[in-house]
C-alpha cells in the first residue's frame, strides 16, 4: 500500500463514519480512557507543594506517552494486511472527529425545548456545555447552543484535522489528549489554576491556528462580510484565546450577539459580548448553523488530502 493510501483512505472512511454513526451512546471511546487516566493522575497529584510542577509533569506525560504508543502501534498497524490497517486507522480517525454528534446534540436541544419546554431544554443544554443551565431562558439557551457549536467545530473537528496532516494517527491522537486534559483541569478555580496551568495553555498553543482557520471558513462559507469584520472586531473578547474568533464568525454570518455574563458553578462570571444585535435566535436557524458546521468539516476535510497527496507524492 502507497503512502499516500495509507493515510488518506482512514481520514476517508473515518469521516465517513462519523457522518453515519455520529457517537453512538455505550460504545467504547479512548477519551473515556483519557478521562480515567487524567483522573487517577489528578486525584494522585494534585496536592501542595509544586501543584505546577506536577500538573506539567502528568501533563507532559501523558500527551507524549500517548503520542509515543501509538507510534508504537503504528509500526504494529503497518505491517498487518493493507485492508485491516485501514479498517484499524479508520477507527481512530472516526473517534477523533466530533462534528456529526456535536450537530445532532445541538439539534436535540432546540427540538427539545421547543417540544417540552424551558426545564427540558436546560437539562438537555447540560449535556453538551460547561455553564450553569438552571436559570437560562430560551434565547440563552440556543444562544449557547450555538456558541459551543461554533468553539467545538474548532477544538472537535478543525483542529484533530489539523493534528492528523501534521502527524497522522499518533498526532491525532495525542491531541485529542490535550483537549481532554484542558476540559477536565484546564479550569481557573482553586483546585486547578495552579494544576491544570500547562495544559489549558497547551490547549491553547494546539488550537491557536485551527481556531482561526475555523473562523475564516465559517465567515466565507457562510458569504458574510459581516463575518470577517466580526472576527477582527470581537475574536479577542473571549477570556480564550481561541473561542472567540469560531463565535465571533458565526454571530457575523448570523447578525446575532453571543457572549455576556453566565453562571458557571454557582457563581456569576463577567464576559463580554461578541456581536452587536442582541435579537431573538429563531427555532429553524440551527438547521443553517448545522449545515455550515457540516460545511467547514468536508472543506477541512478535502484540504487535508489535499495536503496529504502534495506531501506524500
Amino acid at each position: 500500500m502507497d503512502r499516500f493510501t495509507y493515510v488518506a483512505a482512514p481520514l476517508t472512511l473515518g469521516y465517513a463514519l462519523d457522518l453515519l454513526l455520529a457517537d453512538p451512546e455505550g460504545w467504547p471511546h479512548p477519551v473515556r480512557t483519557y478521562g480515567a487516566l487524567i483522573a487517577a493522575g489528578e486525584k494522585k497529584l494534585n496536592t501542595a507543594p509544586q501543584r505546577f510542577v506536577k500538573g506539567t509533569l502528568l501533563a507532559s506525560g501523558l500527551v507524549g506517552g500517548t503520542f509515543a504508543a501509538f507510534c508504537l502501534l503504528d509500526k504494529v498497524v503497518r505491517r498487518l494486511p493493507p485492508p485491516v490497517a485501514v479498517a484499524l486507522n479508520s477507527l481512530w480517525v472516526f473517534y477523533g472527529l466530533a462534528n456529526t454528534g456535536l450537530v445532532r446534540e445541538g439539534r436535540a436541544v432546540f427540538a427539545v425545548l421547543d417540544q417540552q419546554g424551558l426545564a427540558a431544554g436546560r437539562r438537555q443544554l447540560a449535556r453538551i456545555v460547561g455553564r450553569d443551565t438552571t436559570r437560562l431562558d430560551a434565547q440563552q439557551i440556543r444562544t449557547a447552543v450555538l456558541e459551543s457549536l461554533a468553539e467545538n467545530l474548532s477544538d472537535g473537528v478543525v483542529a484533530p484535522l489539523c493534528a492528523y496532516a501534521l502527524g497522522g494517527v499518533p498526532g491525532l491522537m495525542a491531541y485529542k489528549m490535550v483537549n481532554t486534559l484542558d476540559s477536565m483541569v484546564g479550569y481557573r478555580s482553586p483546585r486547578y489554576e495552579l494544576f491544570g496551568k500547562f495544559a489549558a495553555r497547551l490547549d491553547d498553543v494546539a488550537n491557536f491556528l485551527p481556531a482561526r482557520l475555523t473562523a475564516g471558513l465559517l465567515a466565507a462559507l457562510g458569504g458574510s462580510g459581516r463575518g470577517f469584520r466580526f472576527i477582527l472586531q470581537f475574536g479577542n473578547q473571549h477570556k480564550s484565546p481561541n473561542a472567540g474568533y469560531p463565535e465571533a464568525a458565526l454571530a457575523g454570518v448570523l447578525n446575532c450577539r453571543f457572549g455576556g455574563p453566565n453562571y458557571y458553578h454557582g457563581q456569576l462570571v463577567p464576559k463580554p459580548y461578541i456581536g452587536d444585535n442582541p435579537r431573538e435566535i429563531q427555532p429553524a436557524e440551527i438547521n443553517r448553523v448545522a449545515r455550515l458546521n457540516h460545511a467547514v468539516c468536508a472543506v477541512v476535510v478535502a484540504g487535508v488530502l489535499g495536503w496529504l497527496a502534495w506531501r506524500t507524492r
